[in-house]
């Protein structure tokens, strides 16, 4: 019997675990160490990118989650990201501001928002790409082609002022 007993405290032990394993999970708490860096998140997310644009399927941003992306100029790393705001539109900006873009940390999402990384100012996802100044996500020009959210390279590489250094 103590054999049995040991098994069932085991395996109720195993469910506990997996549950709050889900729980973590479903509520993000997990994301900072299972987090994909931007270029396997764009791999995965099947965004394609030429010399001149940056495709990204509209199936990529249909949960509303941001997809934070990075592309490369004269050495230099630009950090961008696109996302589905809560009105449905599709929206794009640098993963910079005006303001903190010398410290070079960006922004996150949290829910329908989304945050500076390094003031806390927070931004409601219908309103990324269409206010600049401030703390603001410095606006994307971007445009839906069939099924595809398009950026121009060329935009991107306009904001790589904003991109001081190595991200912090």
């Amino acid at each position: 019997m103590k054999k049995n007993h040991g098994l069932r405290a085991g395996i109720g032990i195993g469910i506990l675990l997996s549950a709050a394993i889900a729980i973590a999970t479903q509520a993000g708490l997990l994301d900072g160490i299972f987090k994909k860096s931007p270029a396997d998140a764009a791999k995965s997310a099947g965004v394609s990118e030429t010399e001149d644009q940056v495709k990204i399927p509209l199936t990529a941003l249909a949960s509303g989650k941001v997809l934070f992306l990075e592309t490369e100029f004269d050495g230099r790393k630009l950090y961008y990201f696109a996302l589905r705001g809560s009105d449905g539109a599709y929206r794009a900006a640098l993963d910079a501001c005006d303001v903190c873009f010398g410290k070079n940390r960006g922004y996150r999402q949290e829910g329908d928002l989304v945050v500076c990384n390094n003031c806390g100012q927070t931004f409601p996802s219908d309103r990324i790409g269409e206010i600049k100044g401030g703390c603001n996500p410095h606006p994307l020009a971007r445009r839906v082609d069939g099924g595809f959210l398009v950026i121009e390279k060329g935009d991107i590489r306009a904001g790589k002022d904003y991109f001081p250094g190595k991200r912090v």
